[in-house]
């Protein structure tokens, strides 16, 4: 009886095991087989982006060249969406169609990388070493097949004279990585790799084996490109930053020879730099030949020169060799003043802090929309803005009413005396607007402030600025409170900077007609040569600047003809090129 009762509990111990194997495998294989459902899902065809919703990233861009990176915002948003910062890499399928156009992938890299893309597409050099490349090609497709070909009986030949063509290119490419060097009667190895990929091909091959061979293949394609990109941006945004040789060179030299001599123009100029009837222009640069540009082309097309006075500010750094460059160098009868920031000292200013000069800073601003994958309703646009020095105007020329100002990337190609005629009614700042950015579309950036619907951004580069009208409505008062507010509340000066920038003079603009001047000459490309010719105003806003290796080509010669190629502090430092 014992041993019937435990033959019985031994079966059906035996019976509950299977099922709860089954069970135990079963748990494992659902998930299993879900993961490898949605991992295929992920690579699927199709578009798509990679969004994040923080902060915006803003860019500052001195007039040497800058960091142009930059932020982006929708437009036409809905009253939820969030402003998109960022996209992932172009999305395509892997039967190697493109989905989007080459208009959307240049607009994808505008928005990630800016002026750089219109730079590498003008750079663009012929493909070297094609044949090498297309070995490697050759070689990984048919590693991929490989696998899947030895796997079938019926194939013995096939495999083995694949097996033997990838012997060959792997030899071949470990000794040569240059067409020059591959070996004589190459050229017919590669008809009979594709046809061995050909064969293979009309083979009923496992595809899951090839497809993932393939996808690794596009995504380490795509993880080098995107590697190879951003590294490029990078060394441009380097070269855009970094001071040529040439013009450290002259600065030093200058110096020096400021040092060496003594002179002192400017007692007998005092008058002329305090007279409020006179053209006064403001300059901010630490570049000698830029700031000698823009003076050199306003004298020269001003119908009376006498009356044309400039002031000049700097930095400490760069302040002798400023001083030494205009005791050298006149501009007709135009008077020039050179100031050093650093040793300006206001009344409400205390001695121990001086001051330091900030430069006119550039923007970029992208747009579009967050409820569709396409770009193609997607642009950008770039914005140049005051900085913190230009709110110190009032105070530091108590005596003047009314002053131009003018960025040292600008070349004068009229007489600009028409500017001091201008009625601007109760209007502050008389500047080129840019209606295609509103600032309702940057509400999102402005906190808690007002925004008027209308209201357009606007550039620098040419400012007519009314000190009086500025100082009755305590304009620098209202951008540095406005800049404490919104530097608590977003966390980024340089956010800050452009919102209050756009919101101290909203509603204070004087809108300025387009054809004083025309911008994106450091950044465009695409400017008719017309148009250059017959513009007042040359603005070079962008990175590749006149005085740079960057700079275009076709607009250079614009710049150029304004300075003195004949100067031995120029050809003892080979600036001019």
């Amino acid at each position: 009886m014992k041993g019937v009762v435990g033959g019985s509990a031994k079966r059906r111990w035996r019976n509950l095991v299977i099922p709860v194997v089954g069970l135990v495998v079963l748990s494992m294989l659902v998930p299993l087989v879900f993961l490898l459902g949605l991992h295929s899902g992920s690579h699927s065809t199709g578009d798509a982006t990679h969004q994040r919703n923080s902060q915006p990233e803003f860019g500052n861009n001195s007039k040497r060249g800058g960091n142009e990176t930059g932020f982006s915002m929708p437009a036409d948003l809905p009253k939820q969406a969030q402003p998109v910062i960022d996209t992932g890499p172009v999305a395509k399928n892997y039967t190697g169609e493109h989905r989007r156009s080459a208009d959307e992938s240049d607009l994808i890299c505008e928005f990630r990388f800016g002026s750089y893309c219109s730079w590498g597409r003008e750079h663009k050099e012929k493909m070297e070493d094609a044949v090498v490349k297309r070995m490697k090609d050759l070689l990984f497709v048919a590693r991929a097949y490989y696998p899947s070909i030895a796997k079938l009986p019926s194939f013995e030949n096939l495999s083995h004279e694949m097996k033997q063509n990838i012997q060959e290119f792997e030899r071949v490419l470990s000794e040569t990585t240059t067409d020059k060097d591959l070996p004589p009667g190459n050229e017919k190895k590669i008809p009979e790799m594709e046809a061995v990929i050909a064969k293979a091909k009309s083979c009923p091959v496992d595809c899951n084996n090839v497809d993932k061979k393939f996808r690794q293949l596009v995504d380490m394609t795509e993880d080098e490109s995107n590697f190879h990109m951003k590294q490029s941006a990078f060394l441009y945004q380097l070269a855009a930053q970094t001071t040529p040789k040439s013009l450290h060179c002259l600065s030093m030299r200058l110096t020096v020879e400021f040092f060496r001599s003594s002179f002192d123009t400017e007692t007998v100029l005092v008058e002329k730099f305090l007279n409020p009837d006179l053209y006064h222009y403001i300059v901010f640069s630490t570049n000698i030949l830029a700031s000698s540009v823009v003076i050199n082309s306003t004298v020269m097309h001003a119908k009376e020169s006498e009356k044309q006075v400039f002031h000049l500010l700097t930095d400490g750094e760069n302040y002798f060799a400023m001083k030494f460059w205009y005791f050298r160098n006149k501009y007709k009868e135009a008077s020039v003043q050179v100031l050093n920031i650093e040793d300006i000292k206001l009344f409400d200013h205390h001695k121990e802090a001086p001051m330091h000069l900030s430069l006119p800073e550039e923007y970029r601003v992208s747009f579009h929309r967050v409820d569709e994958l396409s770009f193609s309703l997607s642009r950008t646009e770039y914005i140049s803005m005051f900085s913190h020095s230009h709110y110190l105007l009032p105070k530091i020329f108590r005596t003047l009413e009314k002053v131009v100002v003018l960025e040292d990337d600008v070349v004068v190609q009229s007489d600009l005396s028409a500017l001091w005629d201008i009625d601007m009614g109760e209007k502050v700042n008389g500047a080129v607007q840019l209606c295609a950015v509103k600032l309702a579309q940057m509400k999102n950036y402005f906190s808690r402030n007002t925004i008027y619907e209308n209201s357009c951004a606007w550039t620098s580069g040419v400012n007519v600025i009314d000190l009086s009208r500025w100082r009755a409505h305590n304009i620098s008062e209202t951008f540095q409170r406005l800049v404490q507010e919104m530097s608590r509340e977003e966390g980024t000066s340089e956010t800050a900077a452009l919102s209050a920038s756009l919101l101290t003079f909203q509603g204070l603009v004087y809108s300025l007609d387009g054809s004083w001047m025309l911008s994106g000459l450091g950044r465009n490309y695409g400017i008719d040569l017309e148009a250059v010719n017959s513009a007042a105003m040359l603005h070079f806003d962008g990175n590749m600047k006149p005085w740079l290796e960057l700079g275009i080509p076709e607009y250079r010669s614009f710049w150029k003809m304004f300075l003195n190629q004949q100067d031995s502090f120029l050809n003892d430092c080979n600036v001019i090129q």
